[in-house]
């Protein structure tokens, strides 16, 4: 057994993805070095298991925890891009699993 954190580079969860990612496969990483990690990750959980009330109030920690910081401009590349990701795996679905 690896020391390595679980879900890491050296310690992959037994679910990780990228083996079996398609070549032309769109993807996103959310890294622990985001403040907003964790409560992403928890987020998505609570929403794939129909918990939606814990989804809400996931997602109200979230926005208080965001509220303090500006908003990143519009027009910021990294924004852009993240967009550009989300209509890119939504096309890919569509094409893919139509």
């Amino acid at each position: 057994m690896s020391d390595a954190t679980k879900g890491s580079k050296a310690n992959p969860s037994q679910f990780d993805c990228y083996p079996d990612l398609a070549e032309d496969e769109p993807y996103f990483v959310i890294r622990a070095d985001d403040p907003l990690s964790s409560a992403i990750l928890e987020l998505h959980a609570y929403i794939g298991a129909g918990q939606s009330g814990a989804a809400h109030n996931k997602l109200a920690e979230i926005m208080n925890m965001t509220a303090p910081r500006p908003p990143r401009p519009s027009d910021s590349p990294k924004y852009r891009e993240t967009f550009a990701i989300s209509l890119a795996m939504e096309q890919w679905r569509d094409k893919n699993h139509g």
